[in-house]
């Protein structure tokens, strides 16, 4: 005989959660798979790498479909309360800023289609670094924030706050660094447009990181910390 705790078939109901829990992970292991096979893409100068990057979005698309559509379920049949829904609100906000982490994958991706099948004049090996330091760093951050959402730990989502602040550090170094080139030689500034657009789409896959780091201190602690100045929030909440 299964037991019941405030109002629910405790088994199932736990099913249910870690169902979403492992299918958020999954996302996101799919998400980070998509941001590096897209600069890899661009490394190896492979348009047809890149274009199945492109296809593998739908993939990334298909897997937030079905969070949701369990988020919907468990909302309407479970009835959940407080940590409960806490955790179901928090499972379906990360699926949606890593369906957008795909779509940011895919226009880096892009990239690579544009420069190396349309194109005569390849980039500059030295433009394409850029790219390259870019995603490590907010591959990183993707990574502490998932690992903060499975772990339930409130250091790691603070670690992930102090490095989106540490990214905006990293988007104008780069920047000034492509600047140089383009004053050097100004037959780059095509491929300047181009590689600051990929590096923006990294950026923002750097804030959709931040975001569930976010998220996770809001499931931990029920707190909305999305404009907090980040120096009161750390000196608050970090342990």
């Amino acid at each position: 005989m299964t037991s019941t705790t405030d109002g629910h078939i405790v088994k199932r109901f736990d099913e249910e959660m870690q169902e979403m829990h492992d299918g958020v992970l999954q996302m996101g292991a799919l998400a980070r798979r998509q941001i590096r096979q897209a600069v890899k893409s661009l490394q190896a100068e492979d348009p047809s790498a890149a274009r199945n990057v492109i296809e593998r979005d739908s993939d990334v698309n298909e897997l937030d479909k079905i969070l949701n559509a369990q988020v919907e379920q468990i909302l309407a049949r479970r009835q959940p309360m407080a940590s409960d829904l806490r955790e179901i609100l928090t499972i379906e906000k990360i699926a949606t800023d890593l369906e957008r982490v795909g779509d940011e994958a895919s226009k880096i991706a892009q990239l690579a289609v544009h420069f190396f099948e349309k194109q005569s004049a390849v980039p500059n090996y030295q433009l394409l670094s850029e790219v390259t330091k870019t995603a490590r760093f907010v591959e990183s951050m993707l990574q502490e924030s998932l690992e903060a959402f499975d772990e339930k730990h409130l250091d790691r989502a603070c670690n992930v706050i102090r490095m989106g602040s540490e990214l905006d550090g990293e988007f104008r170094t780069s920047i000034r660094h492509l600047t140089t080139f383009v004053m050097e030689d100004s037959r780059t500034i095509g491929h300047f447009i181009d590689i600051v657009l990929g590096i923006r789409a990294l950026e923002r896959i750097g804030g959709h990181a931040k975001n569930i780091g976010g998220y996770v201190i809001y499931l931990l602690t029920g707190r909305d910390v999305r404009h907090e100045p980040l120096d009161q929030l750390l000196r608050e909440i970090s342990l």
